[in-house]
């Protein structure tokens, strides 16, 4: 398909499509001649991705980039490119030490292996300390609770990783660790309205 054809399938305007091209996060499509080239699926579904990083996710282009080239371009460690595409994702941590205590002892205590530099370590220790200051620590019994629960939901995740390719596998573990938290907190929500509900309703009851 030609460029044209292109921004009408995505409705990516031709300059956004032209800028992704420059930075690189588009590949260049199959030249005709000196001034014009076709393009394929792999460009459609490589603009829905960006797409997804940029307005779903939120990313900057530049990180979008950053995960991209590692889409593209995976180090042979699959477990340290994972690691640096979830890194790419908000929030940002640049700001921390690199001790963290309380997220430390938390993994310590339900016994999770875990890469001290991973981005996740940093935003653990940033949760648990902001409910620390609003006076609502981390129990343990609700440690405990959690992490069962939470490994469940990893178990499902990480055991649909697609293993046909590392770069799928990133794709893969990228937009579903960005796009599916905020499914995961309003299912959270839900519940509590559901068990609030019927609890609430179950003591009224009882009260007449």
């Amino acid at each position: 398909m030609r460029v044209s054809e292109l921004v009408e399938r995505t409705g990516i305007p031709l300059a956004t499509i032209k800028y992704y091209l420059r930075e690189g996060l588009l590949m260049p499509g199959t030249a005709t001649s000196a001034t014009q080239a076709v393009y394929g699926e792999h460009h459609v579904r490589r603009l829905a991705l960006i797409r997804a990083l940029t307005e779903v996710v939120g990313l900057t282009v530049q990180k979008a980039g950053e995960v991209i080239r590692l889409i593209d371009s995976p180090e042979p460690d699959l477990f340290e490119t994972l690691g640096k595409a979830v890194a790419a994702l908000p929030p940002y941590l640049d700001d921390l030490a690199d001790d963290y205590p309380r997220a430390r002892a938390a993994l310590e205590r339900i016994g999770q292996v875990y890469d001290p530099e991973y981005a996740a370590v940093g935003q653990f220790e940033r949760a648990l300390a902001a409910a620390e200051a609003v006076g609502l620590p981390m129990s343990e019994e609700r440690l405990d609770g959690y992490a069962s629960h939470v490994m469940g939901i990893a178990e499902i995740d990480i055991g649909g990783v697609p293993a046909e390719s590392p770069g799928s596998a990133v794709e893969y573990a990228v937009l579903g660790t960005a796009i599916y938290e905020p499914i995961l907190a309003a299912m959270r929500r839900l519940a509590h309205q559901d068990l609030a509900s019927r609890r609430l309703a179950a003591g009224s009851t009882s009260e007449q």
